[in-house]
C-alpha cells in the first residue's frame, strides 16, 4: 500500500482510505444495499463494520473516515480501535450534521447545522468516542449557502481545534465545490490560515473540482477524494458501468472492474493525498483495491480520456445525485 502525507505536516496516511458512510447507518444513498447488507440490525452493522476494517488494515489501509451524521460509525470505529489496540491508523471526522434516521429507512437521516452550538456540542460527542485518535475534524458538506466562513466565533473555536494539534478541514458538496473551497483558502484566524485539508467529491462523471483541488495541495493542504465511485455509478451494476459501456469496456481492457478503474482514475489526480473507499463488504474493498498495481502505484492508463468523455454537467450531475433515494 503506498503512503503520503496528509498535507505539509499531517500524519503519514496509505494512499486509500475507508469511509464508514455506508456501514455506521442502515440508510445511504448507494445502490445495492438490500445485497451488500443482509442484516442492517445494529448488531449486524457493528459486526460487518468490523470485518471490513479488518479487511482494510490487512490490506494496508491506515485512514478511516467518519462524521457524526454516519449514525453509529464513529462508536463502531472506536470499538474497534478499542479491541483491536491498532495505534496507528489515522482517524477523520466530521462535524455539522445530525443524524435523525433513528435506525429507520425512511424519513429524514441528517439535518445540516453550522453553527456554534453544533461544533461544540459535536466536538465533545466525537471526542467522547474517539479522544485523542482524531487527527483530522472537518466542516460537513460546507457549500456556498452555509454561513460558516463568516461567522466570526466559530472561525475562532476552530482555530483552537487548529492550535490544539487537531488538523481543521471541510468538506465540499454540490456544483460550486471549487468557488467554497476557494474562499476557505483565503480564510485565516490569527494571521495563520484556519484549515489544512479538504474532502471534495471527484469522479470520472464529476470532476469540476480539480483546479480548486490542485490550487489547496499547492498550498500545502492534504486533499482527500470521496465518492470517487458516484455513490454506485460507477461500481459494476451502476448506470454508467453498464455492459457495453465506456467504463465498462475501459474496465474489460484493464483486466479490472469499473471501480477499480474509477477509484484508480481518482488515485492519478496529482493533487490527492488520498482516496476513499466507501465498500460496504470485505468483498468490495478488495475489488476497489485493485486499483493499484503489485508495486504500488495506480493505474493510470487512458484516465484522462476517461475523465473527459464521461464529466457530466456539474449541476445535471448533482440533480441526479439529489435525487437518489436512501435506501
Amino acid at each position: 500500500m503506498p503512503t503520503a502525507r496528509l498535507g505539509a505536516n499531517g500524519p503519514v496516511v496509505s494512499r486509500v482510505g475507508l469511509g464508514l458512510a455506508a456501514l455506521g447507518r442502515p440508510a445511504y444513498i448507494t445502490s445495492g444495499r438490500d445485497a451488500d447488507l443482509p442484516d442492517r440490525s445494529p448488531t449486524g452493522m457493528r459486526a460487518r463494520t468490523y470485518q471490513v476494517l479488518d479487511a482494510a488494515y490487512a490490506a494496508g489501509v491506515r485512514y478511516a473516515d467518519a462524521a457524526r451524521s454516519y449514525g453509529r460509525a464513529e462508536e463502531f470505529l472506536a470499538g474497534w480501535l478499542a479491541d483491536r489496540g491498532h495505534r496507528d491508523v489515522v482517524v477523520g471526522s466530521k462535524w455539522g450534521y445530525r443524524y435523525t434516521g433513528q435506525w429507520r429507512l425512511d424519513g429524514v437521516q441528517e439535518v445540516k447545522d453550522h453553527s456554534l452550538a453544533m461544533f461544540t456540542s459535536q466536538l465533545a460527542e466525537t471526542r467522547g468516542y474517539l479522544g485523542g485518535a482524531l487527527a483530522l475534524y472537518q466542516v460537513h458538506s460546507l457549500t456556498e449557502d452555509s454561513t460558516a466562513l463568516g461567522d466570526s466565533a466559530l472561525l475562532a473555536a476552530l482555530a483552537r481545534l487548529r492550535d490544539d494539534g487537531v488538523m481543521v478541514g471541510l468538506s465540499t458538496s454540490g456544483p460550486r465545490q471549487a468557488d467554497t473551497l476557494r474562499r476557505a483558502l483565503e480564510v485565516t484566524v490569527g494571521q495563520v490560515p484556519l484549515f489544512s485539508a479538504t474532502e471534495v467529491t471527484w469522479n470520472l462523471l464529476e470532476p469540476s473540482v480539480a483546479g480548486a483541488a490542485d490550487e489547496a495541495a499547492q498550498a500545502g493542504w492534504a486533499v482527500l477524494i470521496k465518492e470517487a465511485l458516484a455513490n454506485g455509478r460507477l461500481a459494476p451494476g451502476g448506470d454508467a458501468a453498464r455492459p457495453g459501456s465506456l467504463l465498462a469496456r475501459a474496465a474489460a481492457t484493464a483486466g479490472m472492474t469499473a471501480d477499480a478503474v474509477a477509484i484508480g482514475a481518482a488515485l492519478a489526480q496529482p493533487w490527492a493525498s488520498l482516496v476513499l473507499s466507501g465498500a460496504a463488504s470485505a468483498a468490495q474493498l478488495r475489488a476497489n483495491l485493485a486499483a493499484l498495481r503489485a508495486d504500488g502505484e495506480p493505474e493510470s492508463s487512458a484516465h484522462q480520456a476517461l475523465t473527459e468523455q464521461l464529466a457530466e454537467n456539474p449541476a445535471a450531475y448533482w440533480s441526479q445525485r439529489s435525487a437518489r433515494p436512501w435506501s
